[in-house]
């Protein structure tokens, strides 16, 4: 029974090596446009409050970007997708807290991703 132990904790090492050095899923500019879809007409010509859809996939990426390399991607994705669809850069930014929520970073096609 002893010689079993210094394979069980070989084993047991192995697997808690693999599980901790396992990436976490990323996020990709699909996950950030599928999660502010219901936000493009808002952000191009809405006022007043954003509709129910876009504050749920709002929600739905700021839970999501949990690593710094996550919220950078989706900053980039929502910078780039800024400039290239034409959102109103005021509603962008007020969209958060028109959300009730907090992203970790700015939202605006002119924010720095790199911080």
């Amino acid at each position: 029974m002893a010689s079993s132990t210094p394979a069980i904790r070989f084993a047991a090492a192995f697997l808690a090596v693999v599980f901790l050095a396992a990436p976490a899923a990323a996020i990709t500019c699909s996950d950030v446009m599928r999660d502010l879809r219901p936000c493009i007409t808002y952000l191009k010509s809405g006022s007043g409050a954003p509709p129910s859809p876009c504050c749920t996939g709002a929600s739905t990426l700021a839970s999501a970007a949990t690593t710094t390399a996550d919220k950078q991607t989706a900053c980039n994705c929502l910078k780039n997708a800024a400039k290239s669809i034409n959102v109103k850069p005021e509603l962008a930014k007020s969209l958060p807290s028109n959300c009730g929520i907090t992203m970790p970073f700015e939202v605006s096609p002119t924010v720095d991703c790199s911080k």
